[in-house]
């Protein structure tokens, strides 16, 4: 492997890596504009030029392959006034409108001109003006010729990635811009990326322009509840006033990255999947339409259940749980429902129309847990279709349901009967939907952005998330409401945190051995087999 010298460090690579990318390893930032890992080599805009001894000309070190013995200054100089130079070009016809610019707070121009610039520009009022600003180019992208520096960031993503090619550079020299191709609008499953990978303000997101500030956003790392892939991701919510003064709290969804799984990218359902965090969610318990406190509803399912557990009738209670639940939260379930009650009627698996699928990101299976759900719950013969019809018959005194929307999977008719038949029907979960209308007990139910815990996605692989901000009203993890009412029919849990149960689960569950928080981190681990 060559070795070589980089700001008088050393350092040994693999043959075929990149200047950039062994100045990477050794922490040394190298700007860039046109570079990224995941797309093919540009080298157009010049910015990450460094000084190799030996060669009479500054190189390009997104493209340069190190050499055994390379001795690369990337702050010499030179390289600096080379940088200073690129900038002062890149700005001749960018407007200065930073002040309205979505980009602000996070635009490379912006950071590399404070740290590089060109203080005095020799170049005055030549300005090429393009006359095409902030005009839509599909569904969810706004394009601003005069803000682009034509890195092609957009134009390679969409050759190499989505193989969509809806991008173009049109014209030549200094009246070059980028625009759509002739007869196209960027309506492809991923087109929320190319804002994700714009280095300026040119390719602006429609849903989150004008929204919020990004130095008023928090960040928080979390997972995909969109399908069964999993995709890393971060939240990004508003932490620059209390929730009492907005109507949300997250403003948007960006993808994280994680080679094994999503890699850069997110698809667009999954990016745009985060307004039900704070829409129409079930605040408070309630009985019927009168809202209740959470443990008074919780006595008055404790009430019911008590007698069934006295005389041994847990064969008269049914519980359908949910794959959209954590596996901290499916572990208790499992734990309350099928080891303390001896609840054999238990299954998550529910009816489910084929979803959108691809060869790249997007599953069929639209639930972010399938996985883990099937290696806790172990679900038996019984199936949630045949606890629905014994409900429904009236062979069942207690159905206790997590978050599904029965109305739409079994129809209103189905949903009605179970209503009257049943003695206690609970449905507990974080949106409103038409089933809670038909159920006795509603119990508010944390959303994803809320809880702490994992998610096992489709490749078996444990994934973390962790809460962006506080449940609402009087919403609690799905764990902790089932704990509360093991309490409450005398069988408490001594766990005081979804570390805790994730360490039972470590115990109880053989896929899980060994693993811990501190294992999975950030990029997750492999069930074993």
């Amino acid at each position: 492997m060559p070795k070589l010298t980089i700001d008088g460090k050393e350092i040994e690579v693999p043959a075929g890596t990149t200047v950039i990318q062994a100045a990477e390893k050794l922490g040394i930032n190298i700007p860039w504009y046109c570079y990224h890992p995941a797309l093919p080599v540009a080298g157009n805009c010049r910015i990450c030029m460094v000084e190799i001894e030996k060669q009479p000309k500054l190189q390009i070190a997104c493209y340069t392959p190190v050499a055994n013995g390379m001795v690369v200054k990337t702050n010499s100089p030179k390289t600096l006034e080379a940088r200073k130079s690129v900038l002062e070009f890149l700005l001749v016809n960018h407007p200065v409108d930073c002040p309205v610019c979505d980009q602000a707070g996070e635009c490379k121009l912006q950071d590399y001109y404070m740290e590089h610039g060109q203080y005095n520009s020799r170049l005055v009022d030549v300005k090429i003006k393009k006359h095409k600003k902030a005009f839509s180019i599909g569904p969810t992208v706004m394009l601003d010729q005069e803000r682009c520096i034509l890195c092609t960031r957009c134009v390679r993503f969409s050759d190499k990635i989505t193989k969509t090619n809806e991008f173009g550079v049109f014209n030549r020299g200094d009246h070059s811009e980028l625009d759509l191709v002739p007869g196209k609008q960027l309506d492809n499953k991923y087109s929320g990326n190319v804002v994700d990978i714009c280095p300026v303000g040119a390719l602006t997101d429609k849903d989150f322009r004008f929204k919020c500030r990004v130095w008023y956003l928090g960040q928080t790392k979390s997972v995909c509840p969109g399908c069964s892939m999993g995709c890393n991701i971060e939240i990004h919510w508003d932490k620059s006033r209390p929730r009492t003064q907005k109507v949300e709290r997250a403003m948007r969804l960006k993808p994280r990255l994680n080679p094994e799984v999503n890699q850069y990218w997110i698809c667009d359902e999954g990016r745009y999947n985060y307004h039900f965090i704070d829409d129409h969610r079930v605040l408070y318990a309630q009985r019927k339409d009168e809202l209740m406190a959470l443990d008074k509803a919780i006595d008055l399912i404790a009430q019911t259940i008590q007698p069934l557990k006295d005389s041994g009738k847990s064969d008269r209670i049914g519980v359908i749980a949910s794959a959209q639940l954590t596996n901290e939260d499916l572990f208790i379930i499992r734990k309350f429902f099928k080891d303390t009650l001896k609840v054999s009627q238990i299954d998550y698996r529910v009816p489910q129309p084929t979803g959108d699928s691809d060869d790249f990101l997007i599953k069929a299976d639209k639930n972010p847990n399938t996985a883990g759900a099937q290696t806790i719950i172990q679900p038996n013969g019984t199936d949630s279709q045949s606890i629905i019809q014994k409900a429904k018959q009236g062979e069942l005194d207690v159905l206790y349901v997590f978050g599904h929307d029965l109305v739409k999977l079994f129809g209103k008719e189905t949903v009605e009967q179970i209503s009257t038949k049943v003695k206690l029907f609970v449905w507990q979960g974080s949106n409103i939907n038409e089933t809670g209308s038909y159920a006795h007990v509603v119990l508010p139910a944390a959303v994803y952005a809320e809880k702490d815990g994992t998610f096992t996605n489709c490749q078996q692989r444990v994934q973390r998330i962790w809460p962006a901000f506080l449940p609402l009203g009087e919403a609690k993890a799905d764990w902790e409401i089932v704990a509360l009412l093991s309490e409450k029919l005398g069988n408490p849990f001594s766990y005081r945190g979804a570390d805790a149960i994730f360490k039972d689960i470590a115990q109880s569950v053989g896929a899980f051995s060994e693993m811990t928080y501190e294992k999975i981190v950030d990029q997750g681990m492999v069930l074993k087999k």
